[in-house]
């Protein structure tokens, strides 16, 4: 019997994310993290599965450092692991299948080859989930024993084994010491956060700009705090403090989307100019969009502006060209043309 070589010529539709990841790690998780994750399993069913950090990020609207960020949380939860050249340049990417927490994680799924050189001056992660063994090593440390006890302070509750094992990544994984930590959440709940995914982003930014003390986190901070102040006077705010709904705003154009402070007053300018009024709404809809359009510059604005101002010309132009004749007969009759004057004269000579 002859046998028969079934081909498939077309390419997967569709991606598929196991009910694990779902039930067991994606509601910890950012969700730009999730969003990074995924991109990485619809990258295996494509061929060829290498990329670059910048074709990623450009593809996801971030950055290559948000892409980091997120390829690291998932080394930590042993959903992936990293590869890097002698040169500390990432290569290699590991998808590992997900398990529920209590099982090992030693199948490999595939790999994606990664080009791309790791920004400089970046702080050493370690990736690794921490071991059992380690967790109760830690739980054993004064300082640790201190730092739980004043984080549940702070937080007003009993901390979950999450808070803990966030904590305690804090202080293992990106080797921030315990007065770090504990002015961490106090600065976290002096802005009225206590999500734990909170103190995770402020906490992982304050190990990108390389904070290894208080006295440091608290330069950045009031750096931040000068920074509100200026967007606030930029929009006509004065002589009050942000509100917690501007500070989350304000934070997103300064740490999310990495925005200079000339940029942003821009759009602080222009959203005085549109509605005359200080709309927090409307300036976030401005970098939002600016976001989008990867704009880092004054420069690139006025290249937007440029572009937007064609478009409008061309528009302008197409709208004012004749109209052309319609073929409908009704129009394309020969009009007639009277003498109202005449007319009406001989009728009152009737």
């Amino acid at each position: 019997m002859a046998m028969i070589t079934l081909h498939n010529a077309s390419l997967p539709e569709v991606t598929i994310l196991s009910n694990t990841f779902i039930d067991n790690y994606m509601p910890e998780a950012n969700g730009e993290f999730v969003k990074v994750y995924i991109y990485l399993l619809r990258a295996l069913s494509s061929a060829p599965v290498s990329f670059s950090l910048e074709q990623m990020a450009d593809r996801l609207l971030c950055t290559e450092r948000d892409i980091l960020r997120a390829l690291k949380y998932w080394a930590k939860q042993q959903l992936l692991t990293l590869d890097f050249t002698d040169n500390n340049k990432l290569c290699g990417i590991s998808l590992l299948t997900p398990v529920a927490p209590s099982c090992p994680t030693d199948a490999v799924q595939d790999e994606i080859s990664v080009t791309s050189e790791q920004p400089k001056d970046q702080p050493v992660v370690r990736t690794e989930a921490l071991t059992p063994d380690r967790v109760n090593e830690l739980k054993q440390n004064e300082d640790i024993i201190q730092l739980l006890y004043v984080a549940e302070q702070y937080l007003g509750k009993t901390l979950s084994p999450t808070e803990i094992q966030k904590m305690l990544f804090f202080y293992d994984g990106l080797g921030m010491s315990a007065d770090l930590i504990e002015y961490l959440i106090e600065y976290c709940v002096g802005h009225n956060h206590k999500s734990i995914r909170y103190i995770e982003k402020v906490a992982l930014a304050w190990a990108e700009e390389g904070i290894t003390s208080v006295e440091e986190a608290k330069q950045s901070g009031s750096r931040y705090n000068k920074d509100y102040f200026s967007i606030l006077k930029a929009l006509g705010i004065t002589n009050r403090n942000p509100v917690e709904t501007e500070i989350t705003l304000m934070d997103t154009w300064l740490r999310t989307y990495g925005f200079s402070m000339e940029v942003i007053q821009e759009a602080c300018n222009r959203t005085v100019l549109q509605t005359g009024q200080a709309s927090f709404q409307y300036t976030d809809k401005i970098l939002e969009g600016w976001k989008k359009k990867d704009v880092h510059t004054i420069d690139d604005i006025h290249t937007l502006d440029t572009e937007h101002k064609k478009r409008r010309q061309d528009r302008k132009a197409a709208s004012s060209k004749p109209a052309q004749p319609s073929n409908n007969r009704f129009n394309n009759f020969q009009q007639r043309e009277y003498n109202f004057d005449e007319y009406e004269k001989h009728l009152l000579n009737q």
